[in-house]
């Protein structure tokens, strides 16, 4: 079986792709495992400046694995506190991080995104939060949001639950960048060859008091959110929506 994380390194640049095109790249606990694995193997690298993470295929991350959230005992907290550590240990890196959003990237893999130091899109790649519109609790990848566009901005599209579009995620300042999609790539590539030229002690640096300045109390924040939400999604109501949005 194909690797479902997969990182390459060139030139000082990393790129780490989410590699299950077939179900959208959705958060399954064997995908979440292989993005561990390979976010501590790029944190173990000394020369590299920056990572790309993006999606394989059309998409880049559909979310958690809903399905298995249904159908697998214990499914719930697994998952959504594999999900919490995973988007910590990517801000944690010292590198710069650039989103590259594919295509639609929704719930956590909206979260993924949003973690991200740079994030680029297209117009019309779909992203957001739908949780509550599942009857489930977006409380993993709130304090992300709001530390990325601010509370009231956040409150109204966590509340709010449905999608948008890329252009309006970079209207609200949820993505750093939106541009037609044949020039996605040309901007990604662009963005990162930019950060080679930095000085990477200085570049290191600057990222760990970043990290600092978010403070430990966003970590604990995002832990929490990850038993909030499982106590949500294991409960009656979560379970009776979700069956039904996927027919059982």
């Amino acid at each position: 079986m194909p690797d479902l994380a997969t990182l390459t390194i060139d030139a000082r640049i990393a790129r780490l792709t989410l590699n299950r095109a077939d179900k959208r790249n959705a958060l399954s606990l064997d995908l979440l495992a292989d993005l561990h694995a390979r976010v501590d193997e790029l944190a173990a690298q000394q020369d590299v400046a920056a990572c790309i993470i993006t999606g394989a295929g059309s998409m880049f991350c559909a979310g958690m694995d809903l399905k298995a959230v249904l159908h697998e005992p214990g499914a719930p907290v697994k998952l959504l506190t594999s999900i919490a550590e995973l988007t910590i240990k990517i801000r944690r890196l010292p590198l710069v991080t650039i989103a590259r959003v594919n295509g639609a990237a929704i719930g956590g893999g909206c979260g993924l995104a949003c973690v991200c130091d740079l994030s680029v899109t297209h117009p019309d790649s779909k992203m957001g939060y739908p949780e509550i519109d599942l009857g489930v609790c977006p409380a993993v990848v709130a304090p992300w949001l709001v530390q990325s566009i601010g509370a009231g901005a956040a409150r109204r599209i966590l509340l709010q639950g449905g999608t948008m579009s890329g252009l309006r995620a970079f209207e609200i300042g949820m993505v750093s960048h939106c541009v037609p999609a044949p020039e996605l790539d040309k901007t990604v590539d662009e963005i990162a060859v930019r950060t080679t030229t930095s000085g990477l002690n200085a570049l290191r640096v600057t990222k760990n008091l970043l990290n600092e300045l978010d403070g430990a109390s966003l970590e604990a924040m995002v832990r929490k959110g990850a038993t909030l939400s499982a106590q949500v999604v294991e409960g009656a109501e979560a379970r009776g929506m979700l069956a039904k949005k996927l027919g059982g």
